[in-house]
């Protein structure tokens, strides 16, 4: 029983939390390449939208309870923020995708877990007590995640393995191509500081996720109504930005690839996922897993690709997977804890009343 009980509560999460941070690496492939043949980021994203309400339709109706919490307008309110700060992080991110590269959008998700930590902090959804050591162990992990993502990007370092195949033309032209995982313009700069503004806004899209949960924990409505307000703001203002109707058309078949798999895995599955997972642990282990977008990225393009791992990504991997296990660990340990006080307090509750019959 305790056996199954471990796996529920943090092997599963865990594990659709990594699924998750997988489809986001492929999804910024796509778009960055997508981009490269003029796809529209305010279509794209419109179209996303568009797509993600009709999944979750389809899902509300086939998982349809008899009885459901009254919707109300503070709730409403609620996720109409959260759709605008949505759209906005991503209209950012695919913008800051045509300046740069996926590869500085993965790591700027490194932030992320110390930006979501802090605001929690501040929204008093974590609690900071130094002296405990479940809060030295996630503070420890974050700041250890957060420093081997970066000697990933940072430090390259001696061949470590040598690629075994030689990876084929078309993923050559498309993961290999400087015009997909760099940029040597100055527009790095500008969008480098476009995913750090996209990587604020997504830390509060998880405080607000937070919130919405203990409000209405149905992720399935939650999500409709996210998408369903995202394609209200997305579709007009993308009609102002793009008024020739020929724009459109997902002209290119990568272009409907990127739209595709983006609304069924972006904003269908992924949202769905962090949205359950802020539910069960809560917004810092949902971030505590963006750094290990870059070890996805590295693995794929070893197997895939044959491309060579380095130094820096094995050095970088393992403190990241060390900080990973420090986070998981400290949340165990908190919820451990919780739960020790719950059953203290229950018996102390069970044993007034006897008190209070010895002496009457």
């Amino acid at each position: 029983m305790a056996t199954r009980n471990g796996f529920k509560e943090l092997v599963l999460p865990s594990m659709a939390m990594v699924a998750a941070e997988f489809s986001n690496v492929i999804i910024s492939i796509l778009v960055k390449a997508a981009s490269l043949k003029g796809m529209s980021f305010f279509v794209y994203t419109a179209y996303c939208y568009i797509l993600g309400s009709f999944v979750f339709l389809l899902l509300a109706l086939l998982l349809r309870k008899s009885v459901l919490p009254p919707l109300k307008f503070p709730l409403f309110s609620r996720i109409f923020l959260l759709a605008l700060l949505g759209f906005s992080a991503q209209i950012l991110v695919c913008k800051a995708l045509e300046l740069s590269s996926p590869t500085l959008a993965s790591a700027n998700t490194n932030l992320m877990p110390a930006f979501t930590f802090i605001l929690a902090v501040f929204f008093r959804m974590e609690k900071v007590t130094f002296r405990s050591s479940s809060t030295q162990s996630k503070i420890i992990g974050t700041i250890a995640s957060i420093f081997g993502a970066f000697v990933i990007v940072f430090y390259k370092g001696p061949k470590v393995i040598s690629p075994s195949f030689s990876s084929s033309p078309s993923s050559s032209a498309l993961l290999q191509s400087p015009s997909v995982f760099m940029s040597y313009e100055s527009n790095w700069i500008i969008g480098g500081l476009l995913l750090a503004i996209s990587t604020l806004l997504v830390s509060f899209v998880y405080i607000i996720q937070s919130q919405i949960m203990k409000m209405y924990p149905e992720e399935v409505t939650v999500n409709f109504f996210y998408n369903l307000f995202g394609t209200l703001i997305s579709l007009p203002i993308g009609l102002l930005a793009e008024p020739n109707l020929s724009c459109w058309k997902l002209s290119s078949s990568l272009a409907a690839v990127a739209v595709f798999y983006s609304g069924l895995f972006g904003l269908s599955f992924v949202c769905l996922v962090h949205m359950w997972g802020v539910r069960l642990k809560g917004p810092v282990f949902v971030t505590s897993f963006k750094p290990i977008q870059i070890v996805i990225a590295i693995v794929m393009s070893a197997i895939f690709f044959g491309e060579a791992v380095f130094l820096g990504s094995v050095i970088g991997s393992l403190f990241l997977c060390t900080g990973l296990y420090c986070v998981l660990w400290g949340k165990a340990k908190e919820e451990q804890e919780m739960k020790d006080d719950e059953s203290g307090l229950s018996t102390i509750n069970g044993r007034i009343p006897l008190l209070q019959n010895q002496l009457s």
